[in-house]
C-alpha cells in the first residue's frame, strides 16, 4: 500500500481514524466518558489546519489503500527540552482499528523512521502512555527502548504517566 504525504482532502479521514484509534487503543486507559465524547467533527479543523500550515519540518504521512486513508503518522524534529537539532520525533501513528496487527502499522512506522533518517536526524524519540502495553510492545519489537524519561499528560480529568522511547538512526 502506498504511503504519501497528507493532502487537505485527507483531513476528514485522518480525524475519523484519530478518534476510532483512540477509542479502541485507549479503552481501559483513558476515562470512558472522555473516549465516548471524542468526535471526528471536533478534530477535522485541527487536521485541516495542520495540513495547510505544518510546523516547520513536520510531515504527515498517510497509508492509502486504493484511495482510502487507513492510517497516518506525523514526524518532525523533537520538541523535548533536552533534544538536540539532530533528534527527530514520531509525534503520532494511528491506524483504523481493524488494520492493527496486519503489518500496515509496521510498514507505516518504518516509513516514518526512514523519513527522519533521510532528513539527517541521528536519533528519534516518541511518547507513549505507560499503561499502553500493546504500543510499547510494538515499539520494543522495532528496537526502541524506554530511556527513563517520564512525564504526565492530562486527558479529561485524569493525569496519566507517559514514557519516552528512543532509538538511534545511524
Amino acid at each position: 500500500m502506498p504511503i504519501r504525504e497528507a493532502i487537505l482532502v485527507d483531513a476528514r479521514a485522518i480525524a475519523e481514524i484519530h478518534v476510532r484509534a483512540w477509542q479502541s487503543a485507549y479503552r481501559g486507559q483513558l476515562p470512558d466518558g472522555y473516549l465516548e465524547a471524542l468526535s471526528a467533527d471536533d478534530r477535522i479543523e485541527q487536521h485541516e489546519w495542520t495540513i495547510r500550515n505544518p510546523r516547520q519540518r513536520w510531515r504527515m504521512w498517510v497509508v492509502d489503500d486504493d484511495g482510502r486513508v487507513i492510517g497516518f503518522a506525523v514526524t518532525g524534529p523533537s520538541e523535548d527540552a533536552d533534544a538536540n537539532e539532530r533528534t527527530g520525533e514520531v509525534y503520532a501513528i494511528y491506524l483504523e482499528p481493524d488494520r492493527v496487527g496486519t503489518g500496515v502499522g509496521r510498514t507505516l512506522f518504518e516509513h516514518a523512521i526512514e523519513d527522519l533518517r533521510g532528513r539527517g536526524f541521528t536519533s528519534a524519540t516518541l511518547w507513549v502512555l505507560e499503561t499502553n502495553a500493546r504500543a510499547r510492545r510494538f515499539y520494543e519489537l522495532a528496537g526502541w527502548k524506554a530511556d527513563g524519561t517520564r512525564a504526565s499528560e492530562r486527558f479529561d480529568t485524569a493525569m496519566l504517566a507517559t514514557l519516552r522511547y528512543r532509538t538511534e538512526l545511524g
